[in-house]
């Protein structure tokens, strides 16, 4: 019911045909203009505001239509015209698919006491828009939901932002562009206790590489390791002067904008 009236009417309907056409006229292909809702059975002739009967047009295209049928209108665009029918009448089950599980989710979590709430992306792209928020992932994270606080101030907030870079492969060795093996079989993935991917911090106490060196470390068979560092790779570090700093999870960490340790 709020999703009809007050500030959200016809929000959701809008955002849902955006996506639906691909955010183009659908008669037309124009892109980046203002878009109009348009009826494919015009009202004057019976037709209705089922979302079935809904697409969007440019102003152009809105006008030249105005209240013919479309068979007439796309007369001389028989392929057009069977793509926009066909498109009209596409099922949704990948969206009853997803919300088939969501409220499955939902009825999980409220077993667990915890205050929970359902909203739409359409929503939260209208909390964004009214608190004039600019489109980032991490600021949507704010905006979900109808508990969205009447301000929000991202100002100064750093987002984490995680990649998953896997574990490497079960590939036993290198090969060449035929797929014959051209390497020895790879070596164990843990040498004196660390492996590659591992965030690192090396106290190199003597000799030429003397300094401190925190980075990811390749790890070699003979106890000496690569670390890369933020600036660059260095070579021959001894196992002995490593302190493990993060264990290698198969994710990467980095702060917007720069290089962030996990710690």
């Amino acid at each position: 019911m709020e999703y009809q009236q007050g500030r959200l009417s016809g929000y959701e309907v809008r955002e849902y045909l955006l996506e639906k056409w691909k955010r183009a006229c659908t008669y037309c292909g124009a892109q980046n203009v203002p878009l109009q809702v348009e009826h494919i059975q015009a009202k004057a002739n019976g037709g209705t505001d089922r979302i079935s009967n809904l697409c969007l047009a440019c102003d152009s295209c809105n006008q030249a239509k105005g209240t013919q049928d479309i068979r007439v209108f796309l007369s001389h665009a028989p392929d057009l015209l069977a793509r926009i029918l066909a498109q009209t009448k596409a099922p949704l089950k990948d969206a009853a698919a997803v919300n088939t599980s969501r409220w499955a989710l939902y009825e999980r979590l409220k077993t667990l006491g915890m205050p929970i709430e359902c909203g739409s992306g359409s929503l939260t792209k209208f909390n964004r828009t009214v608190r004039e928020l600019p489109k980032k992932h991490w600021i949507d994270a704010a905006c979900v939901g109808k508990s969205t606080p009447d301000q929000v101030h991202p100002a100064g907030v750093v987002p984490l932002l995680i990649t998953a870079t896997g574990h490497g492969s079960g590939q036993k060795c290198n090969v060449n562009e035929r797929g014959f093996p051209c390497s020895k079989p790879k070596g164990a993935k843990k040498v004196k206790g660390f492996r590659t991917g591992d965030i690192v911090r090396a106290v190199v106490t003597r000799g030429s590489k003397q300094g401190v060196y925190v980075g990811r470390v390749l790890v070699r068979a003979s106890g000496s390791f690569d670390i890369r560092t933020k600036r660059d790779r260095v070579q021959g570090i001894s196992y002995r002067f490593c302190t493990p700093v993060h264990r290698s999870d198969g994710y990467n960490y980095m702060k917007e904008g720069g290089h962030s340790s996990p710690v």
